[in-house]
């Protein structure tokens, strides 16, 4: 018997079989080999003759990327044992029949995920041979969220079933006094969807190896969401005029997106706000097996200068300073969560992760955004990784007025501590109620945990000398006005009502605008 005639098709056998049930791949649309990192799943091996155990040796190959190498883990090679250990790669022989053998196949939970080729080499005492590679045959390795080894694992199987598996949502808009809601279909397991997820990746430029790591995975997905700088899936377009394309308000779902762009072989997809950004970035995580969600917070500020605070320049007149006033508070805005550890980071930082795929400011000379733990921004630990000042000023900074001074140098004449972030909203957890997640994002407003984070903060920020201390806070102030309220073309009279709670004399200064 000839070694060369040894080998053989490789067959595995998922697509209808156990794997896409235990491996929870069940419901993408396609026969694809699909499995998840860390987790035991089952193939079949056909070989042209039976398998001999004591003079025949066998081992799998799994390549990824344009320049699979061992060293970098983008080429695996797969022995084959007698029993399995786990926790690495290792196959073994459960059951043979004639010229097919049937694997069990274990995995590292820190494989790196993507689309591998699968081929199998043979060796006898004559020699031997690699069997041909069919893409029909090649594997869809994902994150694994049920796996405890994979730094995505999330230990509700409540959870997992919204986060990972339901394919519909809501996406909140509006005013926090006026909450709006659209349903979205994120679709993240429809025909070819998973394909053009890694076709993105792919797009991205970004090194195989480096796919193991969820942390740079939802990085690299950050910025290929939007278009800017790297030709990415969405262009942002908030000026009102779309006829170049089509208007943000009109998707409602991330299927026609993603097909658009993958169709035109990534030319971006014309035109997206926040709220279609953010629904295409939950199905691509999804889809790739990162427990996330679509998230609205409510007068959310873009903070340009690093400040940590909002901040508003008024002249001599205190009217403002156009070109200084390039800070802002959007009525909402939309961005997503995502689970995972951060083994990168210092301990009790893990779980969700703020991330942003609207183009607001560059991360390390690219538009994106995350991710960045949410304990981290509700204590005011800023100096973390990644982009935690820019999401601390959007849910919890505060709006300072500064004046212009004869010299040009501008004092802080007034600040407003519970302006920014309200309503932080997403999805509940198996219905479709709004769940309320700001105190994820800070704690309780004007709390002193609130203030301390605050204060933290902007120690950081590039403004800490100038934020304010709190010895203004032992007077306060209130307007009201008797009566049914205004009335057009009126007058008003209003009562002014200040408290001095301090045991020292204070000197008080009004100033009021009109806007």
């Amino acid at each position: 018997r000839r070694c060369d005639r040894h080998p053989i098709s490789c067959t595995p056998e998922s697509a209808q079989g156990v794997n896409r049930t235990k491996h929870h791949t069940d419901l993408y649309h396609t026969d694809a080999f699909i499995i998840r990192r860390g987790q035991n799943f089952q193939m079949g091996i056909s070989l042209s003759r039976p398998f001999d155990p004591k003079n025949d040796k066998l081992h799998l190959i799994l390549k990824t990327g344009p320049l699979p190498t061992v060293a970098k883990g983008t080429q695996v090679d797969v022995p084959l044992v007698e029993s399995l250990v786990g926790g690495r790669w290792e196959a073994a022989a459960v059951k043979q029949e004639g010229n097919r053998i049937q694997l069990s196949v274990n995995s590292p939970a820190t494989t790196a995920i993507g689309r591998y080729q699968l081929t199998v080499e043979t060796t006898c005492v004559g020699g031997h041979a690699v069997s041909t590679h069919d893409p029909a045959n090649d594997v869809y390795i994902l994150f694994n969220p049920w796996c405890e080894e994979d730094t995505v694992f999330m230990d509700s199987e409540e959870e997992r079933r919204e986060y990972v598996l339901n394919d519909v949502g809501r996406i909140y808009y509006g005013t926090q006094d006026q909450i709006g809601q659209r349903t979205w279909n994120y679709g993240q397991f429809d025909d070819g969807i998973l394909a053009i997820c890694l076709f993105i990746l792919e797009k991205s430029g970004t090194p195989p190896s480096g796919w193991g790591d969820p942390v740079n995975v939802v990085r690299v997905i950050s910025a290929m969401i939007n278009a800017v700088d790297d030709n990415g899936v969405l262009v942002g377009n908030w000026s009102g005029n779309y006829s170049a394309g089509t208007s943000p308000t009109v998707w409602s779902g991330s299927i026609e997106i993603l097909r658009e762009y993958h169709k035109n072989n990534a030319a971006p997809v014309k035109y997206g706000q926040c709220w279609a950004f953010a629904g295409v970035f939950t199905t691509v995580l999804r889809c790739l097996g990162i427990p996330a969600r679509t998230v609205t917070n409510y007068s959310s500020a873009h903070d340009t200068d690093v400040s940590l605070t909002t901040d508003v320049y008024l002249d001599e007149n205190l009217d403002p300073i156009n070109h200084l006033n390039t800070d802002s508070v959007w009525n909402f805005h939309v961005w997503n969560d995502c689970w995972m550890a951060r083994p990168d980071l210092p301990l009790g930082n893990g779980g969700w992760q703020a991330v942003d795929a609207t183009p607001q400011e560059t991360s390390q000379g690219t538009f994106r955004c995350g991710p960045t733990a949410l304990t981290a921004v509700r204590n005011g630990y800023v100096y973390l990784k990644h982009d935690t000042p820019f999401v601390f000023a959007e849910v919890n900074s505060d709006k300072i007025y500064w004046q212009k001074n004869a010299d040009g140098t501008f004092n802080q004449i007034y600040s407003e501590k519970k302006t920014v972030g309200h309503s932080i909203s997403t999805k509940a957890v198996g219905s479709d109620e709004r769940s309320d997640i700001t105190h994820l994002y800070k704690h309780a407003e004007g709390t002193e945990q609130e203030r301390i984070a605050v204060e933290t903060a902007c120690r950081y920020g590039s403004k800490a000398a100038a934020y304010s201390s709190s010895a203004a806070e032992d007077v306060s102030l209130k307007v009201s006005m008797d009566g049914k309220g205004p009335k057009m073309g009126q007058d008003v009279d209003l009562s002014i009502t200040m408290v001095n709670s301090s045991a020292e004399h204070r000197t008080i200064v009004l100033h009021s605008q009109r806007e």
